[in-house]
């Protein structure tokens, strides 16, 4: 069975072909507070870069990739923190 992260990496990388895809699973750092589950599986961090966020606003882009991990954001993940970078933006960084 894959854990969260793979599954969040393998959704995210399907849908938006990213050119740069980190996932970071920051459960061990909330162990004990609100949220968490137990599992080690429920804080995630991302970061996206995609052609598919040119053009497209940060309200948009955060619908886009919660669309992506509907299943996964009702069903085990409590918070995922997203940075998400437009093919366009990442090359002037």
């Amino acid at each position: 069975m894959a854990t969260m992260t793979e599954t969040i990496r393998t959704r995210l990388a399907q849908g938006l072909q990213p050119l740069r895809l980190d996932v970071v699973n920051e459960s061990g750092l909330h162990a004990g507070h609100a949220g968490d589950d137990g599992s080690g599986e429920s804080h995630f961090r991302a970061l996206i870069v995609s052609a598919a966020f040119n053009g497209v606003g940060r309200v948009e882009r955060q619908r886009i990739v919660h669309t992506l991990l509907k299943d996964q954001l009702s069903n085990g993940i409590h918070a995922l923190s997203i940075k998400t970078v437009s093919e366009d933006e990442y090359g002037g960084m």
